[in-house]
């Protein structure tokens, strides 16, 4: 018994679907159409921002970054989850599935930090319009996409060591769709605690604090906007606000109830679900959600349509 639990674990079996075989083939279409819907979206909202003028602004410059994360944390995750749907099981190497996490961790970080940036953007346009212009420069714009990327490495680079130094013995089978922290950490044995203190401290450098940001730039945000005497003035600015504000809910919602919950007695069905939401929906919606609630937006899509009509 001593000698089985003594061997390494040098490769990953990935069964999240094996439970439910009837809905294989169902789920591969339905996250194929997910996934071109994802990559057209996004795409298709990268090259709007790089086409009309008008969208050239700070925040669609890091609506444009938003995008490509996008993309790449969508392509990071799910082909996996196909593949694993067509053979019900895939199997990792223990350095793909390395990479897998240290690539989801990168981009979804950079999610965060974008997502708070974008807070820090409206921040500035609605609390301190007349020094917009002088705060958010060009240069700055590039500091800050920079920083966010940097942090995303260093922060990746830490969990994915902390995680994959850790000793895992017996079972290979992660339970889940693709390589993440959760059922990695349910697989490890021997002492854990440095690790994990490791990987909950730079946790809290990406989603708390990015939410903490989030947060204050509403705070002043509402503040800012009470104070304008009219209805419509009100309405008007919040308006500029509103689809960064459901971006936000959505991602951080979903984050928050798959990573900062106490995971005794949760099922890996229902993880499974919230984890389908957060790397394949919502990347799917925020372009969505940026052109249907954006006036500015709607209008370039309008003109650019009009254009291919009257060629």
């Amino acid at each position: 018994m001593a000698e089985k639990n003594l061997t390494l674990v040098t490769e990953f079996l990935l069964v999240g679907f094996t439970d439910s075989p009837e809905w294989a083939f169902p789920l591969f279409f339905l996250f194929l159409f997910i996934y071109l819907i994802t990559l057209l979206g996004n795409v298709g909202m990268i090259s709007l921002i790089r086409v009309d003028r008008r969208l050239q602004t700070p925040m669609y410059f890091l609506l444009s970054h938003l995008s490509f994360m996008d993309i790449c944390y969508s392509s990071v995750t799910v082909p996996q989850m196909m593949a694993v749907l067509l053979e019900l099981r895939a199997t990792l190497s223990y350095t793909r599935c390395a990479a897998q996490f240290f690539l989801f961790t990168f981009f979804g970080s950079i999610d965060c930090y974008l997502l708070a940036l974008m807070a820090y953007d409206r921040y500035v346009a609605v609390c301190q319009p007349l020094l917009y212009v002088t705060i958010m420069t060009q240069e700055a714009r590039l500091h800050f996409v920079a920083g966010a990327y940097i942090a995303g490495l260093f922060s990746a680079l830490v969990r994915t060591v902390s995680a994959f130094t850790l000793s895992f013995c017996g079972s290979n089978e992660i339970d889940f769709i693709f390589c993440d922290l959760p059922p990695l950490l349910k697989l490890s044995c021997g002492d854990s605690y440095t690790q994990e203190v490791v990987i909950i401290v730079f946790a809290i450098f990406v989603i708390p604090a990015s939410m903490v940001v989030i947060l204050v730039s509403y705070l002043f945000i509402i503040v800012a906007i009470i104070q304008i005497p009219s209805a419509g003035g009100r309405a008007k600015t919040f308006s500029t606000c509103a689809s960064h504000l459901t971006a936000v809910s959505l991602f951080f919602g979903t984050l928050i109830f798959m990573y900062l919950r106490d995971n005794s007695g949760q099922s890996s069905g229902e993880d499974r679900v919230v984890s389908v939401f957060y790397t394949a929906v919502i990347p799917m919606l925020n372009p969505l959600i940026y052109s249907l609630r954006n006036k500015e937006v709607k209008e370039s899509l309008r003109k650019i349509l009009n254009r291919a009509k009257l060629s």
